[in-house]
């Protein structure tokens, strides 16, 4: 399995040697102290030197392979697969596959089912012959694993779209679930941002049930007949499973039974939904897997190809693929500028650049356009909040988050500004629509607020489980207390009842669990100095505790990090080869703990002092972002810079953590 020539490369080259502009406020303590400090300068020019023009930065984002090859299940659906991509996509997925001839979820992570059927017909329409030594490794793998009958929702779903699988035995999503109002237990806002555009599509997929078929088979997958895989089976007799299975088949039989104007009403109000919610950059969600669905889903209710909805829809896949290779097409799941330039301009910041220089500035003028203008979806549960927040994405006036529009305030506060008034004006709208985001709990999701029915997750929909709703997470919840800390509202009721949750949801080894990141070490590394800025002592129980976890799991080369399977086996936690960004988490959480001169912190800052490579920057092949976690990992392409960046430059800078160096008067 490789990694994309994209991300933080092991190539040798010379930095540009600068950081005249980086100020150091105490002298170096001594020659190991002047390592880091060199580390730190070339790590700044590196980054400087990859500002976009506009003032954005924007590292590859990428996941698993399953991505790229749904991307060709929908050109072979709608006949316009052509040979350039196909071979392409197929040289990139066929560059990933591990040597037991499964694809993981994760760089260097086992085998997973869903995706490895996925990846095998990707590259049976790419060409590749079912007889290539890669091939019959792949079958094999998928046979032992039980085959396409036990693999997981996701792939099933393509498979039945091929005529592989039966449809009686996929989840109903029928198109009516839109017409469900706001009250009903099961509407389509109990569903996530993101889980809530794939169930519009697929309740109009559902009502077409398209069938395409390749111009082969997939015998050679199967661990059971072909003619088992194709009929329905009964139900289990009992258990949840059963129970399960008997009510997908109750609303199979209802779904039939429905007068056909009725069920035409019902898509075209699916359909009418997601025109209404495409984005400016034609893609819905700013996302390729959601587009992916809709362009399915809209296409099937009648939509041609030169709609200027489908050709707009059609630019985004475009634009999201990567070519890291003349000959190689490697699809991104998403775009990242807005998350990457707040947490660019944090990094650059805590190592001491100038908070007015060029670079900086620009890239906050370039912020002080993303904040959204429209309500969006969580105008549902907040219909009386004004816009305010940001997103993650270039284009995604829909779901702003609270996550990046945090980040933004404590990055845009920092900077000095030559229009300050504008500044903060931005900032005072964002603190108002976060504070207006609030759960009732005192935490905060990433994208809705008090989203958190466990009905969404017990039917079999996506099989995402739990993470079907969106409840409040420690991750989000920790930069909205730093955010507002750094605003001066530390004693602000809102911030106070969020200190009290993140207090409440510690685990017993003194961790907290990370939604959004690898895992207990992403949710420690946010919760840590969300708690210091707020006002809680070093020597407060709950960071004593964290600083013995951290301290208990460090590695013997002074690094850190854990393995993406710290989601599924608790064997995992805080456990695995150390990695930049995950070794930079644990250095930001101790650095705010007051543990500076710790044995733990001065081997820590050594971990990625010692390991820079000649460009600048540091080679991070892992997944240590999440999307779902257990189920889709997530490579940002800048983490392994940033935070390693962040970290050396509080530890240089003697900052416990960025809301120390806030700048600006809090707002109104």
């Amino acid at each position: 399995m490789t990694a994309m020539a994209g991300d933080a490369s092991r190539e040798k080259k010379s930095a540009p040697a600068g950081g005249a502009d980086v100020t150091f406020t105490f002298p170096a303590s001594g020659p190991e102290e002047e390592t880091v400090r060199r580390a730190l300068l070339q790590a700044v020019d590196h980054l400087l030197a990859r500002q976009h023009a506009e003032g954005w930065w924007k590292g590859v984002f990428r996941t698993d392979v399953s991505y790229d090859a749904h991307d060709l299940f929908l050109r072979h659906s709608l006949g316009v697969l052509d040979e350039r991509v196909a071979q392409a996509s197929g040289r990139w997925i066929r560059s990933q596959q591990s040597a037991d001839g499964s694809w993981p979820l994760a760089f260097d992570g086992p085998g997973h089912l869903g995706t490895t059927v996925q990846a095998y017909v990707a590259l049976r329409l790419a060409g590749d012959s079912p007889d290539a030594e890669h091939m019959l490794r792949c079958a094999a793998w998928v046979r032992e694993q039980g085959g396409v009958e036990a693999s997981q929702l996701t792939a099933r779903v393509w498979l039945a779209m091929f005529g592989w699988w039966s449809r009686d035995r996929l989840p109903m999503v029928p198109a009516g679930i839109i017409a469900l109002p706001g009250w009903a237990p099961l509407n389509i806002y109990a569903f996530s941002a993101v889980m809530l555009v794939a169930l519009v599509a697929l309740g109009i997929i559902n009502e077409h049930r398209p069938v395409r078929p390749p111009p082969f088979g997939i015998d050679e997958l199967l661990a059971v007949s072909d003619a088992s895989v194709r009929a329905p089976t009964s139900a289990p007799a009992g258990g949840r499973e059963g129970a399960l299975r008997r009510l997908n088949a109750v609303a199979h039989a209802w779904h039939r039974r429905v007068p056909r104007p009725v069920r035409k009403a019902a898509a075209n109000a699916c359909a009418r939904r997601l025109v209404e919610h495409q984005e400016a950059d034609g893609s819905w969600g700013a996302c390729t897997p959601m587009t992916t669905w809709v362009i399915l889903a809209l296409h099937l209710h009648g939509y041609s190809p030169e709609h200027p909805v489908l050709k707009a829809g059609w630019k985004y896949p475009e634009e999201c693929a990567a070519w890291p290779e003349e000959d190689v097409r490697a699809l991104q799941t998403v775009h990242s500028p807005v998350w990457d330039t707040c947490l660019s301009i944090t990094a650059l910041l805590d190592a001491g650049l100038a908070a007015d220089h060029p670079a900086v500035v620009k890239a906050a003028d370039w912020l002080l356009t993303r904040p959204t203008d429209r309500p969006g979806d969580r105008a549902v549960r907040r219909p009386g909040l004004a816009p305010g927040g940001c997103s993650f994405q270039f284009h995604n006036q829909n779901h702003p988050d609270n996550d990046d529009t945090c980040e933004a305030v404590l990055a845009l506060r920092r900077v000095v500004h030559p229009e300050r008034t504008r500044v903060d004006d931005a900032v005072d709208r964002a603190v108002r629509w976060c504070l207006g985001m609030q759960s009732g709990n005192g935490g905060w999701a990433a994208f809705d607020a008090d989203n958190t029915s466990a009905l969404p997750g017990r039917l079999p929909f996506f099989g995402f489980g739990e993470f079907c709703a969106e409840p409040p997470t420690a991750d989000v919840t920790a930069h909205a207390v730093e955010m507002l800390s750094a605003c001066g509202t530390e004693r602000h009721a809102a911030t106070r009842r969020a200190v009290r949750r993140l207090l409440d949801r510690q685990e017993a080894d003194g961790a907290w669990y990370g939604r959004w990141g690898v895992n207990h070490l992403y949710g420690t590394g946010c919760v840590v100095p969300a708690l210091v800025a707020a006002g809680v002592p070093h020597d407060h129980t709950a960071v004593r505790r964290a600083v013995a976890w951290l301290t208990s799991v460090q590695n013997g080369d002074g690094g850190w990090g854990e393995d993406w399977q710290a989601y599924v086996a608790p064997a995992h936690r805080g456990r695995g080869p150390s990695t930049p960004s995950q070794t930079a988490w644990a250095l930001l959480a101790l650095l705010a703990a007051g543990e500076r001169e710790s044995a733990a912190v001065r081997s820590g800052v050594h971990w990625p002092a010692d390991r820079q490579t000649d460009r600048g920057t540091w080679w991070e092949p892992q997944f240590t972002g999440t999307l779902v976690p257990g189920a889709v990992a997530a490579h940002y392409g800048y983490y392994g810079h940033l935070f390693p960046l962040m970290a050396l430059g509080r530890y240089v800078q003697r900052t416990g953590h960025g809301s120390d160096a806030a700048s600006g008067p809090a707002p109104t």
